[in-house]
């Protein structure tokens, strides 16, 4: 059995490191500039600004709703990821009437530093939003993967230098590093505002969902969804959600290969159908119910979005407890 355990680590070892070297060779903002295309549509439009952060300047994708914007959610990307890997994601949000602001950066271990000077902007309202738009009050953090970290981070930030409209957090197959659960507890503020996550199925590249103890430990009786798998093969799952499944679209040869699989476009989807009801919810201080379970344990509880998913004959998806 020890034999067997060694092996398992150090193939988990060696797995981290090849993921380690493939997405190190994705510089964050290199993809993004490219990727916003400074798009229009009829409901939202994205920019490409920098922004001056803690004296360096960051180059920041800004996705507008046309119509005023009901709150502004930072949404940032995953480790030596961008922007632009987000783009649609971004814009499902952004549709919803939410604005969104996504800051290109260095992500690992959810960068603190960045994390904290960016709390310190919004709550000073030091931020400006391009084309005449005005800095909503309330405001949103999320992320994906190591970006969720960050989200974390600021949003722990945010609540410290007790600014009053912070509504809560949408995370998306975050990974977590040190001091991830006291940042949710302290974004949850005791189940006071809501904190909420989309996961993927246990992988290499989401650490086997280590974000999953700080989320259920929340004292709130639902924090989202896990997207899992469509089949079983000699008792192995396989296929459904992949950590990259929030890039969708805007993934590519890195991503795919830093995750060990492909964005699913049904579970892609999925997920941005829930993180953008969320987070219109988050802005308007609503709850779609369809969305939502009263308690994570008991599928009765569960509004219809969640009910279509987890009733399913395979493991499609499960409430997140």
């Amino acid at each position: 059995m020890k034999k067997q355990t060694k092996t398992f680590l150090a193939g988990v070892l060696a797995a981290a490191t090849t993921l380690g070297g493939l997405v190190g060779l994705a510089p964050g903002a290199q993809a993004a500039d490219v990727a916003c295309k400074n798009y229009s549509s009829s409901t939202s439009s994205c920019v490409n600004t920098q922004i001056v952060i803690d004296g360096e300047s960051h180059s920041a994708d800004w996705y507008l709703p046309q119509a005023g914007a009901s709150a502004l959610m930072v949404l940032n990307h995953g480790f030596s990821r961008g922007c632009g890997n987000l783009r649609g994601t971004s814009k499902a949000v952004a549709e919803k009437g939410v604005m969104v602001l996504c800051v290109n950066g260095d992500m690992t271990a959810g960068n603190p530093e960045l994390a904290d000077a960016l709390g310190d902007l919004m709550t000073r309202r030091a931020l400006t939003p391009p084309n005449g738009k005005t800095l909503p009050q309330r405001y949103i953090v999320g992320g994906h993967s190591a970006g969720g970290h960050f989200a974390s981070e600021l949003g722990a930030r945010i609540d410290a230098n007790g600014y009053s409209n912070f509504a809560g957090a949408i995370l998306f197959d975050p990974v977590a590093s040190g001091g991830f659960t006291a940042n949710l507890q302290a974004i949850s503020k005791g189940a006071t505002r809501p904190v909420l996550a989309v996961t993927a199925r246990p992988s290499v590249t989401n650490l086997f969902n280590n974000s999953a103890e700080a989320l259920v430990g929340l004292a709130s009786n639902y924090v989202g969804i896990q997207l899992v798998w469509t089949k079983y093969s000699l008792g192995t799952p396989s296929g459904g959600s992949c950590h990259i499944d929030v890039e969708g679209e805007n993934t590519d040869l890195i991503g795919v290969l830093g995750a060990g699989c492909s964005a699913n476009a049904t579970q892609t989807a999925r997920l941005r159908d829930f993180g953008s009801a969320w987070a219109k919810d988050l802005a308007t201080g609503t709850r779609t119910a369809a969305y939502y379970c009263d308690d994570a344990n008991v599928v009765s509880t569960c509004g219809s979005k969640v009910k279509s998913l987890v009733d399913l004959s395979l493991p499609l998806a499960a409430p997140i407890r």
